[in-house]
């Protein structure tokens, strides 16, 4: 049995194809500081990564993908459904969910009452990007903000902020004082935004997560424990969002 479903096993580009319903796709990626296989399965979207060593033979791999099907089909299956963004869809905006509307009359995203106005769309490809960058432009100013005000607390200084789509954390600070944020941050409730605002600060003093450091967020925002538990609880909710077509 086991031959026979690794012989239904298919390679494409870097990609095994494991069969069935539905079909899971798992990136083939080799490394040399690997020692070992390893299989992973994303909690924020889903994508699969079999990690080999250099010179691991890919029949073994496949083999390996094969035996551990159960286990994978499982944990793809416990992975949040991603959403779309498209018209009469919804996303949340600052904890709030807010439905997607089209208005054929404007040419920007505008807010509404409990609704985010987009123009109009007639092939459906244009909404999720529209809707992407307008987060963007809207965490920007409201973490720099943030990040401006509990540096100012600090009497310190940052010297640089940028956005990304990261998967692996909501924000970092570099040793030269450069803060990078998530811009799904601004899908959260404000007091979220501002806790990962005042953690990456915080690392402008204490470069570690030492007693110290704590203190420091706690002496920024001394509630800050709830919002990063809101974000332990919900965090996988802002990347189940899809903003391609």
């Amino acid at each position: 049995m086991t031959t026979d479903r690794r012989a239904k096993l298919q390679v494409r580009d870097g990609t095994a194809l494991l069969p069935g319903a539905p079909e899971i796709a798992v990136t083939l990626r080799r490394s040399a500081q690997a020692k070992r296989i390893n299989l992973r399965v994303s909690g924020l979207d889903g994508r699969v990564t079999l990690t080999l060593p250099r010179h691991f033979p890919i029949s073994e791999a496949l083999a390996f993908l094969s035996e551990k099907e159960a286990w994978l089909r499982s944990a793809v299956g416990r992975v949040p459904e991603q959403r779309s963004t498209g018209i009469g869809g919804a996303i949340l905006l600052r904890g709030v969910q807010m439905r997607i509307v089209e208005r054929p009359d404007l040419r920007r995203v505008t807010l509404g009452d409990g609704v985010i106005h987009v123009p109009a769309d007639p092939d459906g490809t244009r909404t999720p990007l529209r809707l992407a960058a307008y987060l963007k432009t809207h965490a920007q100013s409201e973490l720099l903000c943030a990040a401006q005000g509990y540096a100012d607390q600090l009497g310190r200084a940052f010297t640089g902020l940028t956005l990304r789509d990261t998967r692996s954390r909501w924000g970092s600070c570099t040793a030269e004082g450069r803060l990078m944020f998530s811009w799904r941050l601004i899908m959260a409730p404000d007091a979220v935004l501002q806790y990962v605002a005042a953690h990456e600060v915080a690392h402008l003093r204490h470069m570690d997560h030492s007693p110290a450091f704590w203190a420091c967020v706690r002496g920024l925002m001394p509630d800050y424990q709830t919002h990063r538990d809101w974000l332990r609880a919900h965090g996988t909710q802002l990347h189940g969002y899809r903003f391609t077509a």
